[in-house]
């Protein structure tokens, strides 16, 4: 098969989909990696570890999307991307399309075949390609929440910690998934007194027996989430529902009732965010204020820290992406039902249930597409 990997092109995104082994092992397979000069240099990897591995460097992205049959990506092709996408080409990247009409749209109008990283589910309901990178966003969260709690940045000017005689801050997260569970090993670390949320008393549970005793676990409610939002220095926002658009748990007038200066973190931006007065930033620009609360919504988190990110990521999807070049994506999805999850659209049609009921679309059942 031929493969492509483009250089990212969101904002301060310097993650690479593919690192030098992983071109080694694909070219071993027998396929061709056609990649755009530089797409590894922001993580670190030069285009010499990439051409020693077999790649095949080419100046700009549009020969790497002309020729390739597969596109292997970090984030979702952004609007510049969008007329080099050709029908039948398979898409392997995040997606996040419950998020963004304009996106969906856009790539049921290309014909291509979309397989979305965070959608790839286990049968144990594990997210086996979007673990990683929540790994990361939920540490970065509260390091991030941290810095911007400085009143330098308009926070309450709190030392996440405190120190000797001083009380730490007061840490709220929101769902304890993946995000939440990391967001709170950080902020317990850091000194902080934290408090996880969530709908699932069995999670509550395990997370009972996995976290430090400066963590509390609190069932999720909208009476308890407006109690503990009065007196919280830092919101994180980690909630998740696969393939589809992020449930407000904050509201915009519920902001009044937070301590000026505190500070919120919405790790679920690329779902559209959990609390209402999230839009995404980026690196570049990561925060405002509305009614005194400092917002914190950058839709590539893990781009801050592209070398672990990429690593991490990779790690991961990699076995997958040698599956769908091996077998092709037809084989490969029937072959394997948690790839057969991460189909989200094929030659104009959805097969996410979850992005069906974002905008109001026709979902068919993707083994249709499997013939």
């Amino acid at each position: 098969m031929k493969i492509g990997i483009p250089k990212e092109i969101k904002p301060n995104e310097n993650r690479v989909s593919v690192v030098p082994s992983g071109v080694a092992a694909l070219v071993s397979a027998g396929h061709s990696v056609t990649m755009e000069s530089g797409a590894g240099v922001g993580a670190g990897f030069e285009d010499s570890l990439y051409q020693a591995a077999g790649a095949q460097l080419v100046d700009g992205p549009e020969p790497v999307w002309a020729s390739a049959e597969m596109i292997v990506k970090v984030k979702e092709p952004i609007e510049p991307e969008w007329s080099r996408i050709r029908p039948g080409q398979t898409l392997f990247t995040y997606f996040h399309f419950a998020a963004n009409r304009p996106l969906t749209e856009a790539h049921l109008a290309s014909g291509a075949t979309c397989i979305a990283y965070e959608t790839v589910q286990l049968p144990s309901g594990e997210l086996p390609l979007l673990t990683p990178m929540s790994e990361v966003a939920g540490r970065l969260a509260v390091q991030e929440g941290a810095h911007y709690l400085e009143k330098l940045y308009g926070g309450r000017g709190m030392l996440l910690g405190g120190v000797p005689g001083v009380l730490p801050a007061k840490v709220l997260i929101l769902g304890g998934g993946v995000v939440g569970t990391q967001a709170a090993k950080m902020a317990a670390g850091l000194g902080a007194q934290v408090t996880v949320m969530d709908l699932s008393l069995e999670r509550l549970r395990q997370l009972s027996d996995i976290l430090p005793a400066n963590v509390q676990l609190l069932f999720s409610s909208r009476h308890a989430i407006l109690e503990q939002i009065r007196t919280a220095d830092l919101v994180i926002g980690g909630v998740l529902v696969t393939g589809a658009a992020a449930p407000k748990l904050i509201r915009a007038e519920d902001l009044k009732l937070m301590q000026p200066g505190a500070v919120i973190v919405d790790v679920a931006v690329d779902q559209g965010g959990c609390v209402e007065t999230t839009h995404p930033t980026t690196h570049a620009d990561p925060i405002y204020i509305i009614d005194n609360v400092v917002h914190y919504a950058v839709a590539n988190m893990p781009g801050a820290v592209p070398r672990t990110s990429t690593l991490a990521l990779t790690n991961a999807t990699l076995p997958y992406a040698l599956q769908l070049a091996n077998k092709g994506w037809q084989q490969a999805l029937r072959e394997n039902s948690a790839l057969l999850k991460g189909l989200n659209i094929v030659a104009g049609n959805v097969t996410c249930q979850g992005i069906a009921d974002a905008f109001g679309f026709n979902c068919l059942p993707p083994d249709q597409f499997l013939s």
